[in-house]
C-alpha cells in the first residue's frame, strides 16, 4: 500500500475515537476483500459514521478506499481532506461526470465505496437499491464486494439522539464474496441486494436487540419505523429541504 500521510493520520484518529468509545468491532469475511485491483464496495447505510468502519475494513487488507462524497463539500478543510484522500465529488446536477470519475478510479485499481440505498435507512432495513454500483462494475469490468454493517446506528443516525460517549457498543461487519459483473445492471443489482440481505441477517444474528429499542427494526421487535413509514418520513424531509432552498432563492 502506497503511503498516503493524510489517510494515515485520519485512520489513526478513527482508531483512537473507536478506542475511546469502547466500540467492539467484529469483522467476518475479511478474506473476501480484494488486496489488489479495482472493485466496487457496496455498503448498507444506517448511520452517519459508518464510513469510518468501512475505511478500517479496507486498511485491514492494506487498501485505502475511495469515498464518493457530495461535491459541495469540496472546499475548505473538508475539500482539502477529500483531495488528499482521493475522494470522488458527486454533483447531482452533473451526475455523468461523477460517474465517469468513479469508473476511471475503478479501472485504475481503486476500491470505490458506493451506498446502493443512496441515503440512510431510517428503518434499518435494506431500502430499494439504485443501479449505480452495478453499472459502474460492468463498465469498469470489476467485481462488486458486498458489505453489511450492523450496530453503527446506535452511535449516530437520523431521528435518534447521538451516543458518542464510552458505551462499548458491538458493531458487526460481514463481507461477502465478490460478485463478478456477469449480468445486466438490473439483474446484477438484484443479485447484490440478495447477497447483502443475507449478510445483514448474519450480522444481526446473536446481536442483543432489546424489544422496543428505537434502533431495532420493527420486524425484530423494535420501534424503528417500517420501510413504508420511513419512506414517508423521507418524503417529508425532502419537501422541507426544497422549501428551505426555495426560501433561500427568494
Amino acid at each position: 500500500m502506497a503511503r498516503e500521510p493524510v489517510f494515515d493520520v485520519l485512520t489513526g484518529l478513527v482508531r483512537t475515537l473507536f478506542w475511546a468509545q469502547g466500540l467492539r468491532i467484529r469483522i467476518e469475511g475479511q478474506q473476501h476483500f480484494p488486496r489488489t485491483g479495482g472493485a466496487v464496495l457496496a455498503v448498507n447505510h444506517t448511520a452517519y459514521l459508518d464510513f469510518m468502519e468501512v475505511g478500517l475494513v479496507g486498511r485491514e487488507s492494506g487498501r485505502n478506499v475511495r469515498y464518493m462524497m457530495k461535491a459541495e463539500l469540496e472546499h475548505g478543510i473538508v475539500g482539502w481532506l477529500m483531495k488528499h484522500c482521493k475522494a470522488i465529488g458527486v454533483d447531482r446536477s452533473a451526475g455523468a461526470q461523477s460517474y465517469a470519475r468513479a469508473v476511471t478510479a475503478l479501472r485504475d485499481g481503486e476500491i470505490v465505496v458506493v451506498y446502493p440505498e443512496a441515503t440512510i435507512s431510517r428503518s434499518f432495513e435494506l431500502k430499494e437499491f439504485k443501479s449505480g454500483a452495478a453499472r459502474m462494475a460492468i463498465e469498469a469490468d470489476v467485481p462488486i464486494v458486498p458489505l453489511a454493517i450492523w450496530g453503527a446506528q446506535r452511535v449516530w443516525t437520523k431521528d435518534i439522539p447521538k451516543q458518542l460517549g464510552r458505551h462499548h457498543f458491538p458493531i458487526n461487519i460481514q463481507i461477502g464474496e465478490p460478485i463478478p459483473p456477469h449480468n445486466p445492471p438490473d439483474a446484477l443489482t438484484t443479485e447484490l441486494r440478495s447477497s447483502m440481505e443475507q449478510l445483514l441477517t448474519r450480522a444481526q444474528r446473536h446481536y442483543d436487540m432489546p424489544p422496543g429499542a428505537r434502533w431495532v427494526p420493527a420486524r425484530l421487535g423494535g420501534t424503528a419505523p417500517t420501510l413504508e413509514q420511513a419512506a414517508l418520513l423521507e418524503q417529508e424531509e425532502l419537501a422541507r429541504r426544497r422549501a428551505r432552498a426555495e426560501q433561500r432563492r427568494h
